[in-house]
């Protein structure tokens, strides 16, 4: 995340929007539970019907948790609430609990594990202070550190150099253990390389001065985890600031534009299939 904290006239903003979706979200699982349930004439039955003042109440504990986080602190989520609705969109449209991997633990992670209850979302960060003070106020995310191998002064020449390594060509392109290849996450918890992400959201690690890592390894990994994906349908991809050059430049090099299906501020949206094209020279 390029910055951990919003300029203070937009946070009241935000975090009542973001109240607001997780709530839209509450209230059409709700919604949905209770078209499915059947009724017939309880007194045919001989049982009691319910009342108008009992109410069945299942929001998840992460849910529960998110709105009382957001309706009560200063700090919100980086992205804008036309951002975060593309990415709510697409877990609305699934209609099941997915799988979710989100680069980046934050101020935002709370809201993102609360659009998905009952699935499974897996944060990677590369700061394990960071993740020490985020864990504690929210100890019931699931989070990992992760050791990126890149810095943000390297990334022109490690997208011209890259074709030339077998192991990163999109043909024979795989992560775990892959050390030749330096734009490879390679040293990621086993459960990231067994697990087909439905979702990935790319909005990490800091890329915003030169010794960063940049995101040139994330969006990568991406790529290759969503080309190899084995089972069917695509791979959602989303990618924060797309506005800064070196975002842009890897979105175009690995990730494609035909296959951008929409785009937002400085968030773009990837549809990416699987693919088992054994002739490629190029990722797009």
């Amino acid at each position: 995340m390029k910055n951990r904290y919003l300029v203070p006239e937009r946070r009241w903003f935000v975090g009542l929007a973001v109240v607001g979706l997780i709530g839209a979200v509450l209230f059409l699982s709700n919604a949905i539970r209770t078209s499915e349930t059947s009724y017939v004439c309880p007194g045919a039955l001989g049982i009691r019907s319910k009342t108008r003042t009992e109410f069945s109440y299942d929001a998840s504990p992460i849910q529960l948790r998110a709105i009382m986080h957001y309706a009560t602190s200063r700090v919100v989520p980086q992205q804008s609430v036309s951002e975060i609705k593309i990415s709510l969109d697409v877990i609305k449209s699934l209609g099941r609990p997915i799988n979710f991997l989100v680069f980046g633990l934050g101020h935002d992670s709370l809201m993102w594990a609360s659009f998905n209850p009952g699935g499974s979302t897996v944060f990677l960060e590369e700061d394990p202070k960071w993740v020490h003070s985020i864990l504690k106020d929210a100890p019931g995310l699931r989070a990992h550190t992760v050791r990126y191998r890149t810095q943000l002064r390297d990334a022109k020449g490690l997208i011209t150099s890259y074709r030339s390594e077998p192991s990163c060509s999109p043909t024979k392109a795989y992560l775990r253990g892959n050390e030749a290849c330096k734009l490879a996450l390679e040293n990621l918890p086993d459960e990231v390389y067994e697990t087909e992400w439905d979702m990935i959201m790319i909005d990490a690690p800091k890329g915003y001065f030169a010794e960063a890592p940049g995101r040139m390894a994330a969006v990568f990994s991406a790529a290759v985890m969503a080309r190899n994906r084995k089972g069917s349908g695509v791979t959602h991809v989303f990618l924060h600031d797309v506005d800064r050059k070196v975002e842009k430049v890897y979105a175009e090099e690995f990730l494609c534009r035909k296959n951008l299906v929409k785009g937002v501020g400085r968030l773009w949206h990837f549809q990416i299939p699987p693919s088992n094209d054994t002739h490629a020279s190029r990722f797009c």
